[in-house]
């Protein structure tokens, strides 16, 4: 997976920098504290480097499509749900909901599951938060979230703030010392990586869903879109927010290839970015990465949980998710939306136990859901800038649009096919009985359960979600 600050949802706007603060802090979670690690398995200096110019220039243009759309569209509200449903119908829709909802759900697990592995560096029983005393201990933490935020979304957002800084401080932190302790000579060793990490292209594509990772709530402005007090803002706060912490992210990844070799970094234990600073500075280092990873990824899990929930309630608020869901308390807090969130963290958080890595499965996962939404979303984009006699606010032409929303449904579609088939599958096996919720939904209202286009469409996803478990129980594919 990891997030933005939820504001109550019908008090007062939100301004330039609240939006941007909430898009800053969206992005800035769980993985980067794993990134030099994560590259470091999969590719040298000289493939980094790449795999960020790739990765920030498809991630900017994506964020310049919610820039266009929250401008073009400003009806639509809930950002990549509400695009794919106005682009492509109900129930890609409700699937671009779904997708995002649950991405944000395996997200949530990445956060507990690189909690217990911190701590377990001095509690070897909760080894690297996959042993059943680290999920039993996880379990508990969500669940008192989960009557945390239950309280009142006032109080949990209060909390939010205070740890929007204490996510961006040691990070900031590691760079500045890793920066001191720079060996030139160590850097240049691991440039272009091992012979086992392959050609350079396989390199770049190993990396691909870490990147998508650590971008993930690029698009948080435009969930809380309907908050906002200019519609501009919205598009503004998403390009300023990438902008901002695109540099942090690539910085952490390359400055750790000079303080330790390419195999030792691939080998560290999770949070790496702390172990790759004790290396340097001894063990105050890693624990004071440790103590600001706690704190930061409390806050990301806080912020997320909000999100997944409100993007629900939204959806049921537009009839596109069963009614039960679009019931709040009355201290405004989408309760079914956050209960059944909560569930499906729980769920996963289960699963984990029988994965080899996971951190890296959840991590992965988290990355896979969210590409649909991401490619209808930027697919979207594309026809509003393909329209005929669409000219933008300021009169200009289209033709800049169009093309950054071309390069941004590319870049998407690129992501799909390096997430491999592994993480598509398992994704439809969360789709496809997600259908239910639909097919209730459309029965509360009376109507048809599926057009002709939507009958195949649900086909394929059942026919993906049987291919994925009957390899997942032949052994073609693991967790």
């Amino acid at each position: 997976m990891s997030h933005p600050e939820a504001p109550p949802r019908p008090a007062a706007k939100l301004t330039l920098p609240t939006l941007t603060a909430m898009v800053v802090g969206s992005m800035v979670g769980a993985g980067v504290f794993s990134l030099p690690s994560r590259f470091a398995q999969e590719t040298g200096v000289a493939g980094a480097l790449i795999a960020w110019a790739v990765a920030g220039t498809g991630m900017l243009m994506l964020a310049f499509v919610f820039q266009a759309l929250a401008v073009r569209r400003p009806d639509l509200d809930a950002g990549v749900y509400a695009y794919a449903k106005a682009g492509f119908g109900e129930y890609l829709g409700f699937f671009s909901a779904f997708g995002y909802w649950a991405s944000a759900c395996v997200g949530n697990v990445t956060y507990w599951v690189l909690i217990m592995s911190t701590v377990g560096a001095v509690a070897p029983v909760l080894g690297d938060g996959d042993t059943v005393t680290a999920v039993v201990v996880s379990s508990v933490g969500l669940w008192g979230f989960f009557l945390l935020i239950r309280r009142g979304v006032k109080e949990a957002a209060a909390i939010n703030r205070i740890v929007t800084v204490a996510k961006i401080v040691p990070i900031l932190f590691f760079v500045v010392l890793a920066l001191f302790y720079f060996e030139p000579s160590v850097f240049a060793d691991n440039f272009s990586g091992t012979d086992e990490a392959g050609t350079l292209f396989d390199q770049v594509r190993g990396t691909m869903l870490a990147t998508v990772f650590v971008f993930l709530g690029v698009e948080g402005a435009s969930v809380y879109s309907r908050h906002a007090k200019r519609r501009e803002d919205v598009g503004r706060a998403t390009v300023l927010g990438f902008l901002s912490v695109f540099a942090v992210f690539a910085s952490v990844t390359i400055v750790s290839y000079g303080l330790l070799p390419m195999a030792e970094i691939a080998e560290l234990r999770q949070p790496s970015m702390a172990e790759v600073l004790e290396s340097a500075v001894g063990t105050w280092g890693k624990v004071f990465i440790s103590v600001g990873l706690i704190v930061s990824v409390l806050g990301a899990y806080l912020a997320w949980t909000l999100m997944a929930a409100e993007v629900l309630f939204v959806a049921a608020e537009d009839r596109d998710m069963p009614r039960f869901l679009g019931q709040s308390t009355a201290t405004d807090v989408p309760e079914n939306a956050l209960l059944l969130t909560t569930c499906l963290s729980q769920i996963v958080l289960v699963v984990t136990l029988f994965s080899d890595d996971a951190f890296t499965f959840a991590l992965d996962l988290t990355s896979a859901l969210s590409l649909i939404p991401f490619l209808l979303a930027a697919a979207f984009a594309v026809k509003v800038a393909a329209r005929p006699g669409r000219p933008d606010v300021a009169g200009r032409s289209t033709r800049r649009e169009l093309v950054i929303a071309v390069v941004a449904t590319l870049y998407t579609a690129f992501l799909l096919y390096a997430a491999g088939p592994k993480f598509v599958l398992v994704s439809f096996i969360l789709y496809a009985p997600a259908t239910f919720l639909f097919a209730k939904s459309r029965r509360e209202q009376g109507r048809r359960l599926f057009s002709p286009g939507e009958a195949v469409i649900c086909a394929v996803t059942v026919a993906g979600a049987a291919v994925g478990v009957a390899a997942l129980a032949v052994g073609w594919i693991e967790l």
